[in-house]
């Protein structure tokens, strides 16, 4: 029997979260399918680490100092990982987020001591976008840093040096590919770095939703988006700096309808209560997967990443009226 880790820092059990190899997607995909269980951080996704990285970057650079205020646009995850970080090391929070976000997100950061700001989805291009509206804040905001998740890349350094690290370790070294969707792109420019910094053979994907634009830059060199999807903190319509440089190999598209079904599918076959995003980048480590073995390659092994738990979505992906208005298959069992 393994035992469990020992942390003598809360803030140490962010990261280090297993790895599971996942049955139906390994056998749809010819190969080895494994993902990474960032629903197993404290904060229950993946952006706890883009939090902690972006906090200890803001304290080693003089500008976060005793008491002061963290103020981040978010669609919720990333926000909860920097209150639960904040929380720690004494500073106050404050999250603005789009207000079409799930219900429990808004709870859990309430919950959490945040003060919380909604305002109307809109354009990045609007000045009225979460964006644009957290950094306005934090200039009016004595005492306050700017997270800015999306263009500090101390939250891709999180992933060069935590998340990729620990999934070569995992797999001995035994890795083809790695996909995952981007919304601030952090996860896969920095999973990306930090795996061909191994071997640079190893393939790394996009996984892109309906609505963003990403797959079509990617592929055609032009951002232009088609669809709409209604996962939430995934799906980017510009090349933000966390992405610059990004070592995309191939990309592809996956509808909601696909996300969904391996959402339902991991539920029902092996237990796992995961968000859309999730189901999302399975589905792109299926077609990862495939695309390597009809190539010819052997033993092929590819990761992804789980992002964050089902629980979180309880009111959306889990509510058979909520997917009945947004024209989605329900899951049987919601009747």
């Amino acid at each position: 029997m393994t035992m469990a880790l020992v942390q003598n820092n809360t803030l140490d059990l962010i990261g280090n979260t297993p790895l599971v190899l996942l049955q139906g997607p390994s056998e749809a995909a010819g190969c080895e399918v494994w993902g990474k269980c960032e629903f197993a951080n404290p904060g229950a996704s993946v952006k706890d680490r883009a939090a902690l990285w972006i906090i200890r970057d803001a304290e080693a650079r003089g500008e976060l100092k005793p008491g002061g205020t963290v103020v981040e646009g978010t669609a919720g995850n990333t926000g909860i990982g920097i209150a639960l970080v904040a929380n720690a090391r004494g500073y106050k929070t404050v999250i603005v987020m789009p207000d079409n976000q799930s219900k429990e997100k808004m709870d859990t950061l309430r919950a959490l001591g945040a003060e919380l700001v909604l305002v109307p989805p809109t354009k990045f291009a609007d000045p009225a976008h979460f964006v644009h509206t957290s950094r306005r804040l934090a200039e009016e905001t004595e005492g306050a840093v700017w997270a800015n998740q999306f263009d500090n890349v101390a939250n891709r350094k999180a992933h060069i040096e935590s998340t990729a690290p620990e999934i070569w370790q995992q797999l001995e070294g035994r890795i083809d590919g790695f996909t995952c969707a981007a919304g601030t792109g952090g996860t896969i420019a920095g999973v990306g770095l930090g795996l061909k910094a191994f071997d640079e053979n190893i393939r790394i994907a996009l996984t892109d939703p309906h609505g963003a634009a990403l797959y079509s830059y990617y592929a055609t060199g032009e951002l232009k988006a088609e669809g709409t999807s209604v996962a939430e903190g995934i799906g980017q319509g510009r090349i933000t700096a966390n992405l610059e440089g990004a070592p995309i190999d191939t990309q592809f598209r996956i509808s909601d309808e696909a996300g969904l079904e391996w959402v339902a599918r991991l539920l029902r076959e092996e237990g796992l209560c995961l968000g859309l995003s999730s189901g999302i980048n399975v589905a792109g480590a299926v077609e990862l997967g495939k695309q390597l073995v009809a190539e010819g390659r052997k033993d092929v092994r590819v990761a992804t990443i789980l992002c964050d738990t089902g629980f979180r979505y309880l009111s959306t992906l889990y509510n058979a009226d909520w997917l009945r208005a947004k024209n989605l298959p329900v899951f049987p069992w919601l009747g």
